[in-house]
């Protein structure tokens, strides 16, 4: 187990100073660990800039923030879905015109566990298609303003990575055999995660050393996520452990993501996330990652395949 270099009480918001002049730009904040960064982030100074599909959650989302926080939080929302191509590429179009620089990009947004295999617009399993490919079209997007401003990138990604195949199953990754909530889900999150290593060793090699990618995730926290898609013995086996010490608040769920978009001299190649039982609760700060996720053979042809799938070649 790493020694936590943020002590007994690992990583918590109390280390943020002020926010005034940065810009933040979140996918998925209307609940969970994503309305929790965007109020922490805002209350220290910052300017927020929310991607969520529904508009009408998002302007009641702005409305709770303004009665907390005050009027002059510097906040808005752009409409993203995911799990339209599009849509991502409209919404980066806007956010382009809205800011002129991206202290971090938080791709935070993510389905769970949906029960029967569903396909989006674009023909991609629903799961890899809004939790990987949404947010890689968009940071490839994005990539050169977050360039330009020093930024960088945080990928929330899951113990569910570990949770299921240990590899990308590239022969079909829709699922369209022997389908599972479950795998499917696992996939996507370790194409996500996978995905920040191989940005890492792209960066590195194109001595683009400005730009920093980070991979965290929640741990067990109490969030809407899995009552939104999960089946209904998911949604039952979920609510039973929201009981359990085995959980946390959304708001501790948030502190791996708010770490990873604020914290100074932070190492990029670690996995962030709570440091107690099964990673699931504790302390925030660095811990073990699987050595599947860090597969350089596996992590490249992702690579490939999804700059292929989204039809975008980062500029790197």
């Amino acid at each position: 187990m790493k020694k936590n270099k943020f002590g007994k009480e690992g990583w918590t918001p109390e280390r943020i100073g002020d926010l005034s002049g940065k810009t933040y730009v979140i996918t998925g904040t209307t609940s969970g660990t994503g309305f929790e960064a965007t109020r922490i982030l805002l209350s220290k100074g910052a300017k927020v800039l929310m991607l969520n599909r529904n508009p009408k959650k998002s302007i009641n989302t702005i409305n709770i923030l303004k009665q907390e926080l005050g009027n002059n939080i510097d906040v808005f929302n752009i409409r993203m879905d995911l799990a339209v191509q599009a849509s991502v590429r409209k919404a980066v179009e806007k956010v382009l015109e809205e800011v002129t620089h991206i202290d971090a990009l938080i791709c935070n947004a993510a389905i769970a566990q949906v029960p029967s295999q569903k396909l989006t617009v674009d023909g991609f399993e629903s799961q890899l298609g809004v939790n990987h490919y949404g947010h890689f079209t968009l940071q490839g997007m994005l990539f050169p303003l977050i360039e330009k401003s020093k930024g960088r990138i945080v990928t929330v990604g899951s113990m569910g990575y570990n949770m299921g195949l240990k590899t990308i199953k590239f022969d079909d990754m829709n699922w369209d055999k022997n389908y599972t909530a479950n795998d499917a889900y696992s996939q996507s999150k370790l194409a996500q995660i996978m995905s920040i290593y191989e940005l890492q060793d792209r960066l590195k090699k194109a001595g683009k050393t400005d730009v920093k990618a980070y991979a965290c995730h929640p741990g067990s926290s109490r969030t809407s996520l899995i009552s939104t898609s999960g089946s209904l013995m998911m949604r039952i086996i979920f609510g039973l452990m929201k009981l359990s010490p085995l959980t946390q608040s959304a708001e501790k769920g948030a502190y791996p993501q708010l770490m990873c978009a604020t914290e100074i001299e932070l190492d990029p190649s670690n996995f962030y996330g709570p440091t107690g039982r099964s990673n699931w609760v504790g302390p925030v700060g660095a811990h073990h990652i699987e050595p599947h996720a860090k597969d350089k053979f596996v992590a490249e042809r992702l690579w490939n395949v999804s700059e292929k799938a989204t039809g975008l070649t980062w500029n790197i």
